[in-house]
C-alpha cells in the first residue's frame, strides 16, 4: 500500500468515526427517551437504564454503519476533488482504479465490523437484553414500590401507596382491579406488606376494605377485613412461553439447525434463510456504498462549482440499493429456495460502481464541432494573390 492510499484510507476511518458517532447519538437519544421513562417510571434505577441502553446499542450500530460508510466516501472523495488532489493524481497517469483501492479497503474494514455485529455482537446483545426485560418484569418489587404516584402495572389495574417506611411498610395502599369486565374490584388498607412465596408474591394487607361492583346489575359490596392476601404475581406480566428474537439466535445455529429452530420458535424456513443470508449481505453492501460514493463523484471532470451533481446521484442510488433490500425480503420470506436474492442489491450497487470507475478511466471523446463554411470575406473565396 502506497503513502498516498495509507493517507486516504486513514481520511476515511477518521470521517467514518465522525458521522457514525454522530448518527448513533442521534438514534440513541430518540430510543433512550422512550426507554428511560418507560424503566424508570416502573421503578427502575439509573443504572438499570444504562445497561439497557448499552445492549441497545449494537442494533443502533448496524443500522447506522452503511450510511456512515457512505457519507464519510462521499465526504473524503469530495475534499480530495476540491484540493485537487486527485487532479493531481490524474496528471501523474493514476488511473481511477489505482485510486479506488483505499475506498475498497474502506468497504472490506467496514463491512468485517458489520459482519462482526450481525454474527457475534448483535444475537449475544439482544439475548441478553431479553434475559434482562424477564428479569425486570418479574421483578413485582421494583414496578411497585413507587409511593405518591398511581401506577399501572398491567392494563385495567392502578395501585398506590402513600408511603413506604424503611422496614418495608407499605401505608395508605390503594389498589383498583378492573381487568374483568363483569365486575371492578377495589382494596383499600391503612398497611400492607410484601410476601414472596417461592415463584409468587402476594400483598397482605392489614385493616382495610373491599369493594366489590357489579357491572351488570350496578351494584355494589363491602367487605371490611383485618387481614386480606392478594396474589399480585400476575401485575409482573410474565409469559410462559418466550420465543426467541430471530437476530438473537446464533449464525452457526442458523446454519445447522433451521428445521428444528422452525418448529419451536414458530419463524418460517423464508424468514430464517432471510435472516442467515442477510447477515452476509449487510458486509457486502458497505463495500458497495463505498465504491459507490467514490467512483460516483470520479465522473466528469473538475469544476470549480463543485460536484454536488455526483453527489446527488450518489445518494439516489443509495437510496435504489436500499430501497432494493426491501423488494428482495419477500419472496425469500415466501420460498426460501430464493435466497440468492437477498445479495441482488450488493451486487447491484458493485456493479454500478465497477461501471462508474470504466467510465472515468476511459470518458467518451468529446464531439468534435465542424468547421463553419467560408464566408464571402475569406481571402480564398476572392482569388487574392499574394
Amino acid at each position: 500500500m502506497s503513502r498516498f492510499d495509507r493517507y486516504v484510507l486513514s481520511q476515511y476511518l477518521l470521517f467514518f468515526s465522525f458521522f457514525a458517532l454522530v448518527l448513533v447519538a442521534v438514534f440513541w437519544v430518540n430510543r433512550a427517551v422512550v426507554l428511560f421513562d418507560r424503566l424508570i417510571g416502573d421503578g427502575q434505577t439509573a443504572i438499570v437504564f444504562l445497561e439497557f441502553t448499552a445492549l441497545a446499542l449494537p442494533n443502533l450500530i448496524r443500522m447506522v454503519l452503511p450510511v456512515a460508510v457512505f457519507a464519510s466516501a462521499v465526504w473524503v472523495t469530495n475534499r480530495l476533488q476540491s484540493e485537487s488532489e486527485l487532479t493531481v493524481l490524474r496528471a501523474t497517469g493514476t488511473s481511477p482504479w489505482q485510486m479506488a483501492r483505499p475506498a475498497l479497503i474502506f468497504g472490506v474494514i467496514t463491512g468485517l465490523m458489520m459482519s462482526a455485529l450481525t454474527h457475534f455482537l448483535l444475537p449475544s446483545s439482544i439475548s441478553q437484553l431479553a434475559v434482562r426485560e424477564q428479569e425486570v418484569s418479574r421483578n413485582v418489587t421494583a414496578k411497585l414500590l413507587t409511593e405518591g404516584n398511581f401506577l399501572h402495572p398491567v392494563k385495567g389495574v392502578t395501585f398506590y401507596i402513600r408511603q413506604i417506611d424503611s422496614n418495608g411498610t407499605l401505608n395508605d395502599v390503594f389498589l383498583s382491579d378492573r381487568r374483568d369486565p363483569n365486575q371492578s374490584m377495589t382494596y383499600t388498607g391503612t398497611r400492607a406488606f410484601l410476601v414472596r412465596d417461592g415463584e409468587s408474591t402476594h400483598l397482605i394487607m392489614v385493616n382495610g376494605m373491599a369493594q366489590r361492583l357489579d357491572h351488570r346489575t350496578q351494584q355494589m359490596s363491602t367487605t371490611n377485613f383485618s387481614d386480606f392476601s392478594y396474589d399480585i404475581s400476575s401485575l409482573a406480566n410474565k409469559s410462559t412461553v418466550v420465543h426467541r428474537n430471530i437476530r438473537e439466535i446464533s449464525s452457526w445455529e442458523l446454519l445447522r439447525n433451521r428445521a428444528e429452530i422452525a418448529q419451536s420458535e414458530g419463524y418460517s424456513l423464508g424468514a430464517l434463510a432471510e435472516e442467515f443470508h442477510l447477515r452476509f449481505a449487510r458486509a457486502l453492501i458497505c463495500v458497495a456504498v463505498a465504491l459507490i460514493g467514490f467512483a460516483s463523484l470520479m465522473l466528469g471532470a473538475h469544476s470549480r462549482f463543485g460536484v454536488w451533481r455526483q453527489a446527488l446521484l450518489a445518494f439516489l442510488l443509495l437510496i435504489l440499493v436500499e430501497g432494493l433490500r426491501g423488494v428482495v425480503s419477500e419472496p425469500v420470506r415466501s420460498n426460501p429456495d430464493f435466497w440468492p436474492l437477498i445479495y441482488l442489491p450488493a451486487l447491484f450497487g458493485l456493479t454500478i460502481a465497477v461501471g462508474f470507475l470504466q467510465l472515468a478511466a476511459r470518458p467518451p471523446a468529446p464531439r468534435r464541432r465542424s468547421a463553419p463554411p467560408p464566408g464571402p470575406l475569406d481571402p480564398s473565396n476572392q482569388g487574392i494573390k499574394s
